[in-house]
């Protein structure tokens, strides 16, 4: 195993870390920053996603993987597009708040994009349970999930049945397989 060591080309030791250029006059230490849930949550009010998983990101080293940061995290992949990383949040913040609704939406988005569609409407009826049918969002997903996982039933029908009628003379018809 080869271990690289940085080190200056004069061979000087490496200053410390907290060696530098100090701040202007007049700026005070931030001993405290802004949570990093909140600054998320605003990053992706404004479709800033990929500064909001950072904001997540953070918030999760400060705050520990609760139940809200899984979420997040798993809403700012969503929207990424990521939903292997999304679903394995969600799946997540649920084992650890089995009653956590916008997780549970969440989750249903993402295997509905999956074209999970009959866990999808599972998932989503848990969280309009859990909601007491107060979301409008919810209510449309379930229903989105109801009709896609209709849609696929029947388009899922195997329909290789390829046959002719054959008129055979005096009335009859013979059905054959083309």
């Amino acid at each position: 195993m080869i271990l690289a060591v940085a080190c200056d080309p004069a061979n000087k030791p490496l200053k410390s870390v907290n060696d530098g250029v100090n701040a202007p006059v007049g700026f005070s230490r931030v001993e405290e920053a802004v949570d990093g849930l909140i600054v998320g949550h605003r990053l992706m009010a404004g479709g800033e996603y990929e500064l909001a998983l950072r904001a997540y990101n953070r918030a999760a080293v400060d705050q520990g993987f609760s139940v809200d940061v899984l979420s997040a995290l798993g809403s700012a992949n969503l929207r990424l597009g990521r939903l292997g990383q999304a679903k394995q949040f969600l799946d997540l913040a649920v084992k650890k708040d089995a009653e956590f609704v916008p997780a549970w939406n969440n989750l249903g988005v993402v295997l509905s994009n999956q074209q999970q569609y009959g866990e999808a409407e599972r998932v989503f009826r848990l969280a309009f349970a859990l909601d007491s049918g107060k979301s409008d969002e919810i209510r449309a997903n379930l229903t989105q999930a109801i009709a896609n996982l209709e849609e696929s039933r029947y388009s899922s029908v195997n329909n290789n049945n390829n046959f002719a009628l054959v008129r055979r003379g005096n009335g009859r018809y013979l059905l054959l397989k083309s």
